[in-house]
């Protein structure tokens, strides 16, 4: 096999003070990466800072001989992002990987959940990927070259109780994943998703131990690095892993059928008739952009 190596890229994790994301910063740097670790080091709810959290990481890498920098900065705002970038750019003069994996939860049913816990876990998991994939874009863009992992969860892909707030940011990444794609892949910038089971904070109270102690950080790190690769050349698309396991999944579209003939009335009733085929998924297949969707119109275009 050949190596996968990183010697001279420039890699920005966010919330890698710890668990998975601390987990990618030394995997990176030990294979050459330039890496840029930045966490707050708040608690699990997004509350309070902590500088020690990235820096104790930074620390780790530099004593093993690799390089690194520290940035405290919240992904939750535009400022933020740009500092993140801008602390790569003035420490290594360029962005060549982002992985977006800062997070927090404030689990409640949809009954019980606040808005203060929907716009803080939105903040964080969505606009925060955005806050930081802007900059960090412009940059990959300028340069012609560019790997994102976005971080979803089987909570946004299929649904998980008490997570409307994360699983609704979960699922959204996969869509700014899909406009990634679309505006960056003629730029030589792909963006792929995870939707990752591992322990750490999130998941240690969820799970008895000796499950967890299956679940290490380290058997998600893999794919990422993969995935951020100059040798991956694949775009748009979401991959399971936990454990060992990985596997993709994917959105996908069925031919369908179409109804009228873009003039004529169409009825529900027409629907009802026909919702087997309207709702089943034999002959399906993944679109690579909405664009692509408009092909099904051609029986009365």
């Amino acid at each position: 096999m050949s190596k996968i190596k990183f010697d001279n890229r420039v890699v920005v994790i966010t919330g890698a003070g710890s668990g998975l994301g601390k987990c990618y910063a030394l995997e990176f740097a030990k294979r050459g990466a330039k890496v840029v670790v930045n966490d707050p080091g708040g608690a699990l709810d997004g509350s309070g800072q902590n500088a020690a959290a990235a820096d104790l990481v930074v620390k780790e890498i530099i004593d093993a001989g690799g390089i690194a920098v520290a940035n405290h900065d919240s992904v939750a705002s535009r400022q933020g992002g740009e500092n993140i970038v801008k602390t790569a750019l003035d420490q290594f003069g360029t962005v060549d990987v982002l992985v977006n994996n800062a997070g927090i939860i404030r689990d409640k049913s949809i009954l019980k959940i606040t808005e203060d816990d929907w716009d803080a876990v939105i903040a964080v998991h969505l606009k925060g990927a955005f806050c930081v994939t802007q900059p960090a874009f412009a940059v990959m863009k300028e340069k012609g070259y560019g790997r994102i992992v976005n971080t979803s969860s089987g909570a946004g892909l299929y649904g998980n109780f008490g997570q409307c707030n994360y699983g609704s940011a979960k699922m959204a990444l996969v869509g700014l994943m899909n406009s990634i794609f679309v505006e960056g892949a003629k730029y030589n910038i792909s963006c792929n998703c995870i939707a990752p089971i591992a322990a750490s904070r999130m998941t240690e109270n969820l799970m008895p131990q000796e499950v967890l102690e299956k679940l290490k950080p380290e058997f998600i790190a893999p794919l990422v690095l993969y995935l951020c690769s100059e040798q991956n050349k694949d775009n748009k698309m979401i991959f399971n892993c936990a454990g060992g396991w990985f596997s993709r999944t994917e959105i996908l579209c069925s031919s369908g059928m179409v109804l009228g003939d873009g003039k004529r009335e169409i009825l529900p009733e027409e629907i009802m008739e026909h919702w087997d085929t309207i709702s089943g998924l034999e002959n399906t297949k993944p679109l690579s952009s909405l664009m692509e969707s408009f092909t099904y119109l051609s029986g009365i275009m």
